[in-house]
């Protein structure tokens, strides 16, 4: 087995198409794997799915708290327009103090445009939706290191709005912001997050993504190394290559879709070959990575998961 280095190996399982029972099992046998992170969807039901089962986002890791034990949870991504920044930040708090300090503060403008039209909740351009996010995180961070915060925005306004208590981790639970757009995401990355994550769909683009990030950081005067890296990507592991094939099949049954970038940016092979794959994009400067799993983590394939690629990273 590749020996390696230091990197964050997580599970991205949105909560959909499971029971409680199936789901919560899988999210536990990971925290048992010793998977650092374990991230869901923020959707009021899955994307363009309306009849399949799913939980909420906030429900699901507050019940997920007190049955795992060292395993980060958060969300990929939360969306802003759904919660006002102060019943967010509230939230926050709470589960990072509930879970012994395992929250992972994944923030987005939300991407899916007809869900915001079915719940009647506004959804503006995109530029509008920038500007509420970067108002929105100013206002966390606010509440998040000061005892009354006010604010006068735009979009929200607080005057003494007290929070306690605080979370846990100083001076606030890592922030994620997740996406691709060079306009108004990387921006905002730049300005306000502790890690950016790369979704699937500009795993292909991710050398001249990081220059772009890296370019905005330096226009602010921030050290572009105090931004830490993270992709979210396919997983089609398989113990041996004669089992490619059908591993295959179900990929491209779950993740077959042109946002997934199955065919450009997944890792694809038998244990060496993940490993192989993840020392390259750690020399990007990429040390987290979140996975959807092929069979959407199955117990044997989060096994075979840990057993060989997470134990050649400890």
């Amino acid at each position: 087995m590749t020996k390696a280095g230091k990197i964050e190996l997580g599970l991205y399982l949105p909560q959909l198409g499971f029971t409680w029972d199936q789901f919560r099992e899988r999210v536990q046998l990971a925290d048992e794997l010793g998977f650092e992170t374990a991230w869901f969807m923020d959707h009021f039901y899955p994307p363009y799915l309306p009849a399949v089962d799913s939980f909420e986002a906030w429900t699901t890791i507050s019940a997920l708290a007190p049955v795992t034990r060292s395993i980060r949870l958060g969300h990929l991504v939360m969306c802003n327009p759904f919660r006002h920044p102060g019943l967010l930040a509230k939230m926050a708090a709470s589960f990072d103090v509930i879970s012994g300090g395992r929250l992972e503060l994944g923030l987005g403008t939300g991407s899916i445009p007809r869900e915001f039209g079915e719940f009647g909740i506004p959804r503006p351009s995109y530029r509008e939706l920038a500007e509420q996010l970067d108002e929105a995180i100013q206002v966390m961070k606010s509440m998040f290191t000061r005892d009354m915060t006010n604010f006068a925005g735009k979009y929200y306004q607080l005057k003494d709005a007290p929070l306690a208590p605080k979370p846990l981790q100083k001076p606030w639970p890592p922030i994620t912001i997740g996406g691709v757009g060079e306009k108004y995401t990387l921006p905002l990355v730049a300005r306000h997050a502790d890690w950016w994550n790369c979704p699937t769909n500009g795993g292909d683009k991710m050398e001249r993504l990081i220059e772009l990030l890296h370019a905005e950081c330096k226009k602010i005067g921030r050290d572009p190394a105090t931004l830490k890296l993270s992709e979210q990507a396919i997983l089609v592991i398989v113990k041996d290559k004669s089992e490619l094939e059908a591993a295959m099949v179900k990929a491209r049954r779950h993740y077959g879709g042109p946002f997934y970038n199955l065919d450009t940016s997944a890792f694809i092979g038998a244990p060496d070959d993940i490993v192989r794959r993840l020392q390259a994009r750690a020399k990007l400067g990429i040390s987290r990575f979140m996975f959807f799993f092929h069979d959407r983590a199955t117990p044997a394939t989060l096994e075979l998961f840990a057993k060989e690629v997470i134990a050649a990273f400890k």
